[in-house]
């Protein structure tokens, strides 16, 4: 049983202790964030990027950094999981890539703009989160833009970051559109590669946007697509093309 001369002892030289741990752990932590979010890295595109996010109140919609809106997707891996050309089609008309659909306020962006923001989102990618955002499972298939053409499940870069937005692949991707098990079994490589050079000119009316994809996109895109014959096959009248 403590005095109370004692618990006063106690209780101050643990509260200096804490403050000190406290005071300590704050400035290990200001001293690693130069080197967490690869500061030397903040271009000034990047910069004008932050600056158009803040003025544009894309938080009020999209979560960066874990601090946002829920209403629309999070973004702090966006770069990794969508890539550099699904964003600028995205932010350049999402009226075009999703017809019909709740979709982003078009802002009519300038070339300079949608680079800045794209230049925004690489940096924010290229941060150590320790962990953070863990991946999500709908897309654990994902690569980071820029790395391997497939990742370990066989899935091209370019079919995880354009088409798993909208279809889903053994149970995993979008639901916007049709799951794509069975597809290479009902269309061959030529008709994939004319409906995913422009779905439009396909069928009048299709809710399939004309996707900005390099003629190399397409072709390995198609090559991937005409592999997947196994599984339950779609009825013959629905869409199913990515």
């Amino acid at each position: 049983m403590l005095s109370r001369s004692q618990a006063r002892v106690f209780f101050i030289v643990v509260t200096l202790l804490s403050w000190i741990a406290f005071l300590g752990l704050t400035i290990d932590s200001f001293r690693r964030i130069p080197d967490q979010t690869n500061s030397h890295l903040l271009t000034p595109e990047a910069i004008e990027g932050k600056h158009l996010w803040d003025r544009l109140n894309c938080m009020g919609c999209h979560t960066l950094l874990g601090e946002g809106g829920y209403y629309a997707p999070e973004l702090t891996r966006v770069y990794e999981r969508r890539g550099p050309v699904f964003i600028e089609a995205i932010l350049r008309d999402p009226e075009a890539m999703y017809p019909g659909q709740r979709r982003m306020v078009q802002y009519d962006l300038t070339d300079g703009e949608i680079s800045a923001l794209i230049a925004f989102f690489e940096w924010i990618g290229q941060m150590d989160l320790n962990g953070f955002p863990p991946e999500p499972v709908l897309f654990g298939s994902a690569v980071p833009a820029g790395g391997p053409m497939a990742d370990r499940s066989g899935r091209p870069q370019v079919y995880n970051q354009m088409c798993s937005a909208c279809h889903a692949l053994n149970g995993q991707g979008g639901l916007a559109g049709p799951a794509l098990d069975g597809i290479g079994a009902r269309m061959s490589r030529a008709e994939l590669e004319q409906w995913l050079t422009r779905p439009s000119a396909v069928r009048p009316g299709t809710t399939m946007p004309d996707l900005p994809l390099s003629e190399a996109d397409i072709r390995e895109l198609s090559a991937f697509l005409t592999t997947l014959g196994g599984g339950e096959e779609p009825a013959l009248d629905e869409e199913i093309a990515p």
